[in-house]
């Protein structure tokens, strides 16, 4: 979470335009079903040439998915691999999730470029919750996160950074609490991750997520919005594990938003309480 900006997360990105949709009419005068009227024998020979490309075109398709999915489940790429558009793609790779975890924060993730995917991962949505703005909590997630010696470094800085002032300015109290009747909700959402380099005991992995921040509740000044970051996280292999050396955020990738109308405080503070969080394996 991005202590810059106030809460982890900036600004909505809006002004999607509503799309156009064509109708093309069919031939044949009022006949809304000619088309479908028309003979086998009819048929010309432009539309049996047409039919023939699609099926062979569908073949051809098929034969390619049943050869492109026939990989094993093993480690992704080695770090000699070219990182390009089809070197990892967001799919899954059938291998199981990590079963260890240290308070709520999965651990024991494997030594290799898919294990510093999964640790990233969950780490960037450990380190965006709502715990983060509440002292115990957070120095709770530092320690398990971060390297030995980064976290002892990170919690001074940042418990100043959570400073009285900053909390009010989202809704909560000195301790991190949220008025009465009100939910505070801080979520990190990955979407994607990427290996930016990788070799034996160290791992640079960028995260890209959307989030949500705000305050659920009748009055509240700070609604709940949302923002897209890409996370990127220095990894170093410190007893068993990967663990967090340095971080830095930056903005986007934004897509358009869509034109789903907001949901109103209520319906915001029942979803945060009933929806949990995942944990994630690449």
């Amino acid at each position: 979470m991005s202590l810059s900006d106030e809460g982890g997360y900036g600004g909505d990105q809006r002004g999607s335009e509503p799309g156009q949709t064509r109708t093309r009419l069919p031939d044949g005068g009022g006949d809304l079903y000619g088309s479908g009227r028309r003979s086998r024998a009819g048929l010309s020979s432009r539309n049996l040439v047409t039919i023939v490309g699609v099926v062979v075109l569908l073949i051809a398709a098929i034969a390619f998915a049943n050869r492109s999915g026939g990989g094993g489940t093993g480690d992704t790429a080695s770090s000699d691999a070219p990182k390009g558009a089809d070197a990892q793609p967001t799919a899954p790779t059938g291998t199981k999730p990590v079963t260890g975890k240290n308070g709520s924060i999965a651990t024991g993730f494997a030594k290799t470029e898919q294990g510093a995917q999964s640790a990233a991962a969950n780490y960037a949505v450990a380190l965006g919750s709502e715990r983060m703005f509440k002292v115990a909590g957070r120095h709770e997630i530092v320690d398990a996160v971060y390297a030995p010696e980064a976290a002892t470094k990170l919690k001074g800085p940042q418990d100043k950074a959570y400073s009285t002032s900053f909390l009010a300015k989202l809704g909560l109290n000195a301790a991190g609490n949220a008025p009465r009747g009100k939910t505070f909700i801080s979520r990190t959402i990955p979407v994607g991750t990427k290996v930016e380099k990788f070799q034996g005991g160290s791992a640079k992995v960028s995260v890209w997520y959307t989030g949500l921040i705000g305050m659920a509740g009748t009055g509240s000044t700070d609604p709940v919005r949302t923002d897209w970051k890409t996370w990127t996280f220095d990894l170093a292999w410190t007893d068993g594990d990967w663990k967090v050396a340095a971080d830095a955020q930056k903005d986007g990738p934004a897509p358009v938003s869509g034109d789903i109308p907001a949901s109103g405080a209520g319906e915001m503070s029942k979803a945060v309480q009933d929806f949990g969080g995942f944990t994630y394996a690449r």
